[in-house]
């Protein structure tokens, strides 16, 4: 891992049009979708991509529904082991996360979507694929431009 300070370039200045667009992107997906399972999707495709900065962001959302929330957060890197925190759905939705994210390990299974397409219903599907596709998208952005955690404020 490069320890370089090399300055990095920020899309939102430099790019405006495509980060306006992704931000429309991130408006859009996951409509619908509950909340609290959007942010868990948000969180674990984070950690997987190694992005602090969206790691932090959507841990602080997700918080906003209780402190109970926490312990939830806590698991999320081993969530297998701890199923009797997660619904069903949840679930679903965090291993098809974890197949998206991951594509160029196995694709997405046959087996992993087809519990997710058991757990949602075609639209909420839908939604869910475009909200884990688009946090992936984020997730490159704040890597690749070293975006720092401990400067967003969910209010």
């Amino acid at each position: 891992m490069s320890t370089s300070t090399t300055r990095r370039v920020k899309l939102a200045n430099l790019a405006p049009d495509f980060y306006q667009a992704m931000i429309e992107l991130d408006r859009v997906s996951g409509t619908g979708l509950d909340p609290k399972l959007a942010h868990l999707v948000r969180i674990r495709a984070s950690q997987i991509n190694g992005c602090a900065y969206c790691t932090d962001m959507h841990s602080l959302d997700l918080l906003q529904f209780g402190a109970e929330q926490q312990q939830r957060i806590s698991l999320l890197p081993v969530w297998r082991e701890a199923k009797k925190f997660y619904t069903e759905q949840e679930k679903a939705a965090l291993e098809l996360t974890e197949a998206i994210t991951l594509v160029s390990v196995d694709h997405v299974p046959d087996d992993v979507y087809e519990v997710a397409a058991q757990a949602f219903d075609e639209k909420d599907l839908a939604r869910l694929i475009a909200l884990i596709i688009t946090i992936n998208m984020w997730t490159r952005v704040g890597v690749t431009g070293k975006m720092e955690p401990g400067h967003y404020n969910p209010s």
